[in-house]
């Protein structure tokens, strides 16, 4: 039986969160790893590392939110160019309405700024970054799935 979009929505933001909360993984990584397995894309687990120096702004710089990167490489797993060359238009605006949408929310991409207002990795600091996690996670899937019919590729 094929799940709905909704369903599809609920299953990854619940996975990213999970992965994050309970320390399976960061933010980027979180996001990369619960796209990919929602939507059967078949990218190797191993392959989430690529991920992993995104979180905490840029491996602890504090600039960009590793939750933003990390949705922006799950876009590219979908909708990344095929071939060198080849057009790049949906990417790149996928990519805008992430970033867009996510500093709409939250007034930043800044990790730094998102995060000033909690103490490193304390209780708060993992709320705080959970639903941020979440939030990209559904922001990701809805972009996908809005753009791409997909649905008749997953069981």
């Amino acid at each position: 039986m094929k799940k709905s979009s909704d369903k599809l929505i609920k299953e990854a933001r619940y996975l990213a969160e999970s992965y994050y909360s309970k320390g399976k993984y960061l933010c980027s990584e979180a996001i990369l790893a619960s796209v990919n397995e929602v939507l059967e894309c078949g990218m190797p687990e191993e392959y989430v590392k690529m991920v992993s120096g995104f979180p905490v702004g840029m491996g602890g710089a504090g600039c960009s939110c590793g939750a933003v990167t990390g949705g922006q490489v799950a876009l590219g797993l979908v909708y990344g160019r095929k071939k060198p060359g080849g057009s790049n238009k949906k990417i790149m605006k996928l990519s805008k309405e992430l970033h867009d949408i996510f500093r709409e929310k939250y007034g930043s991409t800044c990790c730094r700024v998102l995060i000033k207002d909690y103490k490193f990795a304390s209780k708060e600091h993992i709320e705080r970054c959970t639903k941020v996690t979440g939030d990209v996670c559904e922001i990701v899937m809805k972009l996908i799935l809005d753009n791409q019919n997909l649905l008749s590729k997953i069981l």
